[in-house]
């Protein structure tokens, strides 16, 4: 019986995303937040839906985007 979870079809999920220094858009997506924030998406979306995290984000067209600034702020870049 044939693994679906292999490691090749993990490796093709894992995304590379630029160094915060170098982001020029204003906002970022869940899954760029929590990478430069170190924490799990799920993590992002709980702070979204109990508006008890340490940044707030913005929904755009039923999406979280998170302002690069703020993370930048929280993480003491700014």
């Amino acid at each position: 019986m044939a693994n679906h979870h292999s490691t090749e079809a993990r490796t093709q999920s894992v995304r590379q995303f630029i160094s915060l220094e170098l982001e020029t858009r204003p906002t970022v997506e869940t899954a760029a937040a929590a990478h430069y924030l170190h924490l799990a998406e799920q993590t992002m979306r709980i702070y979204a839906c109990k508006e008890s995290g340490p940044i707030r984000p913005l929904r755009i067209s039923g999406r979280l985007h998170w302002k690069t600034d703020d993370i930048r702020k929280l993480l003491g870049e700014a």
